[in-house]
C-alpha cells in the first residue's frame, strides 16, 4: 500500500536517515543502473555524479529534505544535441526543481489560497519553510485553465479601485467557473472575446451599454439577458426618490379636526416641555433655601458657607423678589440660531430630522452660524428637552417606506401593513407607485415578459418623474430586460463570482499586479 502511493520508493535505495531538531534528511541513490535522454536512447555509460537536494512534504511537523546521489550519463546517440544527461525518477524529480511534485502540488495550493504572506505563514505551521515572493511565483508559473465551450455567458465589471479603474470577469454559467479576466470595461474588448468562442447563445449581463454594445457586435447570434437583480435594484431608487419627494406627507395627521391648509400656512406653536430643565428646578431650589435663611438673619457670607455657593451667587438669590426672575436672567441669553426657531420647528414637525440638511436650507434664509449649533439645538428635539416643538406621532422614514413598497405584501407585518394601506389612503400618488410596483414584482416572478410593453406604457403615461425615468431607460434596453423576465437565466453566478473576487483582491491588499489576481481568479477553487 504505501508503494503505491509513492511508486518512486521502490526506485530508491535509503543509506541513511538522519534526524535534526527541525527536519529529517534522507541520504537515498537510484537503483537501477541506466537512464534514459530526452530523446529516448538509454545509456548505461556514467559520466560524474552530484548530490541533488529535494524537499518533500512534511512528516509528524517536520520537514522532509531529500539527498539524492544523481548519476550524469553520456548519450550514445550521435545525432542527439545532448552530451550528457541527468538521471530523472518519475513521480520524484523534475528538471531543474527543488521540490518534489507533491510538495510543489501543495504549495501551488496555498498559494492560490492565501497568496504570499499569508500562505507562506501557513506553510511554516505545517513544517514547510518558503518565501513569500517563492508562492507567488510558484502561482504565476500555473497553466491557465483551457476555456472549453460556453454556451451561457455571465458578464460583469470589478472595481480596482471604485470610481476610478475596472476590470471585467466573464463567467461559464454552466459550470459557475471564471474563464476570463481582463483590465477594463470597454465593448470592443467583450467582442474580440466573443469573436472567439462564436458557441455563445446567451449572455447574462448588468444594463450597462458598453457590454450591451460589444455582445451585439461580438455575438449578434446570442440572446443578452438582463439581470433581474440589478433591475429590481434600479427600482428601487425610483421608488426611493419618488417617496423622498413626498416626505412632507409621510406624517399621520394629528386626530381630530382642524383646518389643513391653515395648518401649513401657520407657524407651529412652540410648546414647553413637561419636564423642567434641571438648572431651572436648582435654581428654583436654591432661591428658596436662601430667602428661608436670610429671613432666619443669615449674613449672606453665612448663607454662601452654609450652601456652598459664591457670595455673588446668594446676592443675586436674596435680592431677586421671586424665583422666576432669576430662571428668567439665567436663561435670557440669545443664542444664534433663535431667529430660525420657528422655521425649524415647522420642517421637524414635516419629518424633516436631519441636521445637515436643515442647517444648508437655513443659510439659504441668512443664517451664519456653525452647523454644531443647529444640532445642538435639533438635540433637543429628539430628547423632548428645552423649547421643543409639539412631537405628535413620529413621521415614517422615506427608507422604511419604501422598503414597505418593496417587500411582498405577505412578508410584511401586520403593524407595516397597516401603517402603509393608511399612507395609501392619504396619498394618492403612493397609492399609484405601490401598484405599479406590484404589478413589476408579479410580471418579474412570474416570468411574464410579455407584459412589459404594458407596464411601460403605465410608467410613462403616470405623473411619477422617477417612476417614468425608470420605465424610459427600460425602453432603451428592451430586448435585454423583457428576455431577463421571460428566461430562467439568472447572474446570480456572476454576483457570487464577483464576490468572492472582492476577497481575493482585498485579501492582496491592493499591492499584486493584475497577472495574479487573474491567476488566483481562474485556478483556485
Amino acid at each position: 500500500m504505501f508503494l503505491e502511493l509513492f511508486p518512486y520508493l521502490s526506485a530508491l535505495l535509503i543509506e541513511e536517515v538522519e534526524r535534526r531538531p527541525d527536519r529529517v534528511v534522507l541520504r537515498t541513490r537510484v537503483r537501477d543502473a541506466t537512464g534514459s535522454c530526452r530523446c529516448g536512447q538509454s545509456s548505461a555509460r556514467v559520466h560524474g555524479r552530484y548530490v541533488r537536494t529535494l524537499r518533500d512534504v512534511a512528516v509528524g511537523g517536520l520537514s522532509v529534505v531529500i539527498e539524492l546521489s544523481i548519476r550524469r550519463f553520456r548519450c550514445e546517440n550521435r545525432v542527439c544535441t545532448a552530451v550528457t544527461f541527468a538521471e530523472q525518477i518519475a513521480g520524484l524529480t523534475t528538471p531543474h526543481s527543488r521540490y518534489t511534485p507533491l510538495l510543489r502540488g501543495v504549495l501551488n495550493q496555498i498559494g492560490l489560497a492565501l497568496a504570499g504572506r499569508a500562505g507562506a505563514r501557513l506553510a511554516a505551521a505545517v513544517g514547510v519553510t518558503v518565501g513569500k515572493d517563492t508562492l507567488l511565483r510558484l502561482v504565476r508559473a500555473l497553466p491557465e485553465p483551457e476555456v472549453g465551450e460556453v454556451e451561457v455567458l455571465g458578464v460583469d465589471d470589478f472595481a480596482f479601485r471604485k470610481g476610478r479603474h475596472y476590470g471585467t470577469v466573464l463567467i461559464d454559467m454552466a459550470t459557475h467557473r471564471p474563464v476570463h479576466l481582463y483590465d477594463g470595461r470597454e465593448g470592443e474588448d467583450l467582442a474580440t472575446w466573443l469573436r472567439r468562442h462564436p458557441e455563445v447563445k446567451v449572455i447574462c449581463r448588468d444594463r450597462s451599454s458598453g457590454y450591451a454594445e460589444g455582445a451585439r457586435l461580438g455575438a449578434p447570434q446570442a440572446e443578452q439577458v438582463a439581470d433581474r437583480y440589478h433591475l429590481w435594484a434600479n427600482l428601487g431608487q425610483a421608488v426611493e426618490k419618488t417617496v423622498n419627494a413626498h416626505r412632507s406627507r409621510l406624517a399621520e395627521p394629528p386626530p381630530g379636526p382642524a383646518d389643513t391648509s391653515d395648518a401649513l400656512e401657520a407657524e407651529p406653536e412652540v410648546v414647553q416641555p413637561l419636564n423642567e430643565l434641571k438648572i431651572v428646578t436648582r435654581l428654583r431650589e436654591q432661591h428658596a433655601a436662601a430667602h428661608e435663611l436670610w429671613e432666619q438673619g443669615m449674613s449672606k457670607a453665612a448663607i454662601g458657607r452654609k450652601l456652598g455657593l459664591h457670595q455673588a451667587t446668594v446676592r443675586k438669590l436674596v435680592n431677586a423678589r421671586s424665583a422666576d426672575d432669576v430662571v428668567a436672567k439665567s436663561l435670557q441669553r440669545a443664542h444664534v440660531v433663535d431667529p430660525y426657531v420657528g422655521y425649524l420647528h415647522r420642517r421637524w414637525n414635516e419629518g424633516v430630522r436631519n441636521a445637515a440638511q436643515l442647517y444648508r436650507e437655513i443659510q439659504e434664509l441668512g443664517y451664519r452660524g456653525g452647523e454644531l449649533a443647529v444640532q445642538r439645538h435639533l438635540r433637543r428635539y429628539r430628547t423632548e428637552r428645552g423649547h421643543a416643538p409639539n412631537p405628535g406621532p413620529k413621521p415614517l422614514s422615506v427608507r422604511e417606506v419604501t422598503s414597505w413598497i418593496m417587500t411582498h405584501p405577505e412578508h410584511l407585518r401586520d403593524e407595516d401593513a397597516d401603517k402603509l394601506h393608511r399612507l395609501r389612503e392619504r396619498d394618492s400618488e403612493l397609492d399609484r407607485l405601490t401598484g405599479h410596483v406590484r404589478k413589476f414584482a408579479a410580471m418579474m416572478t412570474g416570468r411574464h415578459g410579455d407584459r412589459l410593453e404594458d407596464w411601460i406604457t403605465g410608467a410613462e403615461h403616470d405623473t411619477l418623474a422617477p417612476l417614468a425615468s425608470f420605465a424610459r431607460n427600460l425602453r432603451r434596453d428592451f430586448a435585454a430586460v423583457r428576455n431577463g423576465m421571460s428566461l430562467p437565466h439568472s447572474s446570480g453566478a456572476v454576483e457570487g463570482n464577483i464576490n468572492r473576487l472582492k476577497m481575493l483582491k482585498r485579501q492582496m491588499f491592493g499591492r499584486a499586479s493584475l497577472d495574479l489576481l487573474r491567476k488566483r481568479v481562474l485556478l483556485a477553487r
